[in-house]
């Protein structure tokens, strides 16, 4: 997690007043409201961590000795470092020194010593005398069978390995600690060096060059990283110091909590100011803090690591715990607030019907938290617990990021929609101009074509935010219904017609109704259901078609029952319907699918009208091109997926691995399809 920032920065209320953000023009800076308090790779500033123990102190003291030592010996570096500014400020900190090893010291009866007492090495011989000049020096005969045992003992062989182990544990325990490492990237310095030396034609550069280059010299630097790093870990913070500091903090009821937080998992919360305190503002989904469940909105952060928090600025408390890991122990102030237990939230799943980037949302709580998608993504909704925000996984995302990330509430996506819209309509009279006469036109239209059908979910909501969804897997005996849509010259007809003439067992178009006469050569129910005109009127006011229409005085139409039989033959059922006409199909019981068929480029367009001997005007192809965004902006919630054709052959092979797909994969349909 990374901080979160309000138009790019953090502003501070001068009467310390609480640091949240209300809603404001654009034209006025806002203010910060929460904060991630660590965030994953390298984000942040990394802290330097502090150590203090004994032996540490001896440490420094040795070091101490052995720099002053070599300024009165009048020693000088001779490399230069005027090439590398970091070479150079290293070169400003005091040499270390390291310890001898014991292990290499060639006296006998080597003199371990460890910062607590001295260990004496024995050899066997030393103790195989001992024990006969003991023997001399008794002389009851109980003694002397006693040091006989002994003496048997001790020249066993295996009493002798066992000896020798013992002195090995002994040198191993007792030797002197490696001294405390000064940096955890040796490799990064060896590669800087080279880059030094690399224009440098002495013997010495060369050597040294080479030297740093060698496999085992790389290895060694590799390890000397490994393990420094390790070292420099911040010492954990023991309970008689956390004991020692919580009486500061007067008469306040105080708690402390441990988490275990791994290097790749955030912590997961967000913190906020209040005055001078430093309140955990949200939990996020995902985070060590959820998973332990020790943290809670509305506590106050006293201290961390033994590092008071209390004063601190929410970006001072993000760099302290940008690179912290391990066991984390807080200090805190429990919430006043009496919350119910959290019940189990479901997860939900919703399709969205807008775009959202956090970016240019200045109402997002923590920007870096939020979770950006387009329109058509799947949304897995695992927490509502705020209305406002919500906590979610985009579809396929779950297991790559760990944290959930923060959208809109349905609720106040439609107040702030209604709030841009009718601002809009507030402004429309200023303006002038054709485009906003469109716009106010488009949106009448936009109402009547919603408020036809009283049955449609979005009727009572005019504003689209998300649509909740289910997996469903078609039966092998029942196949969805085929809904291919464009505007015209985009090749529908034509991927249609195809699908039926290369697979006559597989595809089948509906039956269409009409009020006209039977002509010759026709033959009822397969080419047309004929009807009365009463009749057909009375399906039309019982809701049973799809779409119809009237033409030279006689009605058409496509009716449910059509494309049922279709569906109960076995046969995959094809329709090209109008836009007009979704809303009927997908309130019905017929589960369609629904492609819609999208032109290219305008020129690429001219070209394959050119090619079935089309000449299109250029204002025809701004038309087609002006009436494929109308249709995506009025209806675009109702495809499935879409398929630009830019060539006949690879949209109808597109077209068939996307039907295909429907028998081996489960595809998301609306919840309601499914109750």
């Amino acid at each position: 997690m990374t901080t979160s920032h309000m138009n790019g920065h953090v502003t501070e209320d001068s009467d310390n007043e609480t640091k949240n953000v209300e809603l404001a023009s654009p034209e006025e800076p806002q203010k910060h409201r929460e904060m991630a308090v660590d965030c994953p790779g390298d984000l942040g500033s990394r802290m330097m961590p502090v150590r203090r123990s004994a032996q540490l102190e001896r440490i420094r003291q040795q070091q101490e000795d052995m720099r002053r030592r070599r300024e009165e010996e009048g020693k000088k570096q001779e490399l230069d470092l005027t090439a590398s500014m970091r070479l150079k400020k290293l070169a400003q900190i005091p040499p270390k020194t390291g310890i001898d090893n014991p292990m290499f010291d060639t006296e006998e009866g080597v003199i371990l010593e460890s910062p607590h007492y001295a260990v004496k090495i024995l050899e066997v011989e030393e103790l195989l005398a001992s024990l006969k000049h003991v023997q001399h020096t008794l002389v009851d005969p109980q003694s002397q069978e006693d040091i006989s045992l002994i003496l048997q003992l001790v020249q066993n062989t295996d009493f002798q390995n066992a000896f020798k182990i013992h002195n090995a544990v002994t040198v191993h325990m007792n030797k002197a600690s490696p001294p405390y490492p000064l940096i955890s990237n040796a490799q990064e310095l060896a590669q800087e060096v080279q880059c030094v030396l690399k224009p440098s034609h002495q013997k010495d550069g060369q050597e040294l060059s080479a030297l740093l280059n060698a496999p085992h010299i790389q290895a060694l630097l590799l390890a000397h990283d490994k393990v420094a790093e390790q070292e420099m870990q911040p010492e954990p913070v023991t309970n008689e110091k956390i004991y020692e500091n919580i009486g500061v903090y007067g008469g306040e009821t105080v708690k402390i909590v441990r988490i275990e937080k791994a290097r790749d998992i955030p912590l997961g919360a967000t913190v906020r100011n209040e005055m001078d305190s430093v309140i955990i503002s949200r939990i996020v989904k995902g985070g060590a803090a959820e998973k332990s469940g020790l943290l809670h909105e509305g506590d106050e952060v006293l201290e961390i690591n033994g590092i008071e928090i209390r004063g601190k600025d929410v970006n001072e408390v993000f760099d302290l715990l940008a690179d912290m890991h391990g066991t984390l122990t807080f200090v805190l102030i429990p919430s006043q607030q009496s919350k119910p237990p959290p019940a189990k939230e479901t997860v939900i799943h919703v399709k969205a019907h807008f775009d959202y980037d956090p970016s240019d949302d200045p109402y997002v709580p923590c920007r870096e938290l939020g979770l950006s998608f387009q329109k058509g993504d799947i949304l897995h909704v695992i927490s509502q617990e705020d209305p406002n925000w919500w906590q979610a996984y985009r579809d396929g995302d779950e297991d790559n990021q760990p944290l959930a990330g923060l959208i809109p509430g349905k609720g106040f996506q439609q107040q702030r929609e209604a709030m841009k819209q009718t601002i809009e309509e507030d402004k429309e009279p200023e303006k002038s101009g054709k485009l906003w006469c469109a716009k106010k036109n488009k949106k009448k239209r936009k109402k009547v074509l919603y408020n036809a059908n009283k049955n449609d979910d979005y009727d009572n909501e005019e504003i689209l935010t998300y649509e909740e969804m289910s997996l469903y897997h078609q039966p092998a005996n029942r196949k969805r219904p085929i809904v291919l849509i464009g505007p015209q010259n985009c090749g529908q007809n034509e991927l249609r017609q195809r699908l039926m003439n290369n697979e006559v067992d597989r595809f089948a178009a509906a039956v269409p109704h009409t009020t006209r006469s039977r002509r010759e050569n026709e033959v009822a129910g397969r080419d047309y259901h004929f009807i009365s005109r009463q009749a057909f009127e009375t399906d039309i006011a019982a809701g049973k078609f799809i779409e119809h229409g009237e033409f030279e005085k006689n009605l058409y139409g496509t009716s449910i029952d059509s494309v049922r039989q279709v569906i109960n033959s076995g046969k995959i059922c094809l329709l090209n319907l109008h836009t007009q006409s979704l809303k009927t199909l997908r309130n019905s019981d017929l589960k369609p699918y629904i492609i819609f068929i999208a032109p290219p480029s305008q020129e690429r367009l001219r070209a394959l009208l050119a090619k079935e001997g089309k000449n299109p005007k250029p204002e025809e192809l701004r038309e087609i091109i002006e009436k494929t965004r109308e249709m995506e902006q009025n209806n675009g919630h109702y495809f499935d997926t879409a398929i630009v054709n830019s060539d006949l052959d690879k949209a109808y092979q597109e077209l068939l691995r996307l039907i295909n797909k429907l028998d081996t994969e489960p595809q998301w349909v609306p919840s309601t399809w499914l109750r």
